[in-house]
C-alpha cells in the first residue's frame, strides 16, 4: 500500500477514532479519576441515549435533510409510554411490552408525518421539524397535565439497573442498534439507495427510483430510533417528563456531524456516529471532572462542531484531491 492510499484510508475512516483516543488519553492524564471503572461506566451510561438518537439522525442527514424535533419527540414518547407503565388495569409484564410498542409507534408516526410533509409539498425538512418540535412538545404538556411520571414496574426499573457482560443493558441497546444500522446501511439495497440519494437524488430518480419512499423511510426510521431513546431514557432515570429532550437534538446533530457525516448528504457511517457520540460524551465527562460548569461546556460542545464542519470540508478537499492524483 503506498502513501496516498494510506493518507486516503486514513482520512476517510480513522481520523475520528485517534481523535477520541488522544481526547482520553489527555483526560486520564489531567482529570482526576477518569480511568476509574466507575467513571467508564458512567461515559458508557450517559452516551447511550444521544448515540440512539444519532443513529436515526444520520440516516436523515445522509440524505441531505435534518430533524429539529427529536428532542420534543422523545418527551412525547416516554409520556405516552409511562402512561402505559403506571396504568392500574395493566399486568406489569403487559405494560412492558405496550409501552415499547407504543413508544417506537409514536416516534415513528412522528417521522413519518415530517417526512411526508416534507416530499408531499416539497418542504425542507429544517422548517417542517420545526413545526414538529413544538406540535410534539405542546402534545405532550397536554396529555401529561405538565405532570412529570414515575412509579414504573419494577420488572421494568430492574431491567434499567441490569449490567450486561459487564456493560449498562442501555448501552448494549445503543451498540446493537448501530450494529443494526450498519448492516442496513452497507449490506442492503435499502442503504445503498440512501447514499445514491444523497449524492444525487436527480440521478436516482431518472433511473426509475422512487425517492419519496426511501426519503420518508429515512424520517420513519429517525423517529423510530427516538422511540427506543424514550425507553431506554426511562430505564436508565425510572421517570417520564414532557420537558426533557431540550438540546437533544444538537447533540445529535453534533455526534453525526463530528463523526464525519456530510451535512450535504451522501457521505458519512454509524460507525463514524458512534465515535462522534463517544467524544461528546468523554468530553463532557472530562470537563466535569476538570470543574467546568454546564454553561462552559456547552460553548465547547459549540465550538466543537463548528470545529469539526471546518475539518470535514478541508480533509473532504484532501480525499479529492489524492483521488485525482491516483
Amino acid at each position: 500500500m503506498n502513501f496516498r492510499k494510506l493518507a486516503y484510508l486514513l482520512l476517510r475512516e480513522a481520523g475520528i477514532g485517534v481523535a477520541l483516543v488522544l481526547i482520553i488519553v489527555i483526560f486520564m492524564l489531567v482529570a482526576p479519576n477518569f480511568a476509574s471503572p466507575i467513571n467508564m461506566m458512567n461515559i458508557c451510561t450517559q452516551i447511550s441515549i444521544n448515540t440512539v438518537i444519532a443513529v436515526g439522525m444520520t440516516f436523515v442527514i445522509l440524505l441531505g435533510g435534518i430533524d429539529l424535533s427529536v428532542g420534543s419527540v422523545l418527551a412525547l414518547c416516554t409520556i405516552v409510554a409511562g402512561l402505559i407503565l403506571t396504568s392500574d388495569t395493566l399486568s406489569p409484564g403487559l405494560a412492558f411490552f405496550l409501552a415499547v410498542v407504543v413508544s417506537l409507534a409514536v416516534g415513528a408516526l412522528c417521522g413519518l408525518f415530517n417526512g411526508f410533509v416534507c416530499e408531499r409539498w416539497k418542504i425542507h425538512s429544517f422548517v417542517v421539524t420545526l413545526g414538529m418540535l413544538n406540535i410534539a412538545r405542546g402534545a405532550a404538556l397536554q396529555i401529561s397535565d405538565s405532570r412529570t411520571l414515575f412509579g414504573f414496574p419494577d420488572v421494568f426499573t430492574n431491567l434499567g439497573a441490569q449490567n450486561v457482560f459487564g456493560l449498562p443493558v442501555i448501552f448494549i441497546m445503543a451498540l446493537t442498534l448501530v450494529v443494526i444500522g450498519t448492516i442496513v446501511l452497507n449490506r442492503s439495497v435499502f442503504g445503498r439507495m440512501i447514499y445514491a440519494i444523497g449524492n444525487n437524488e436527480e440521478a436516482v430518480r431518472l433511473s426509475g427510483h422512487r425517492t419519496i419512499l426511501y426519503k420518508i423511510a429515512a424520517f420513519v426510521i429517525c423517529g423510530g430510533c427516538v422511540g427506543v431513546a424514550g425507553i431506554m431514557y426511562m430505564l436508565r432515570l425510572s421517570m417520564a417528563s414532557p420537558i426533557l429532550g431540550v438540546g437533544f437534538e444538537l447533540n445529535a446533530i453534533a455526534a453525526v456531524v463530528i463523526g464525519g457525516t456530510s451535512m450535504m448528504g451522501g457521505k458519512g457511517s454509524l460507525i463514524g456516529t458512534f465515535l462522534g457520540a463517544c467524544i461528546i460524551g468523554v468530553l463532557n465527562n472530562g470537563l466535569l471532572l476538570l470543574g467546568m460548569g454546564d454553561f462552559a461546556r456547552q460553548i465547547v460542545t459549540g465550538l466543537i462542531i463548528v470545529a469539526a464542519v471546518i475539518i470535514d470540508t478541508y480533509r473532504n478537499r484532501l480525499l479529492t484531491r489524492i483521488q485525482v492524483s491516483e
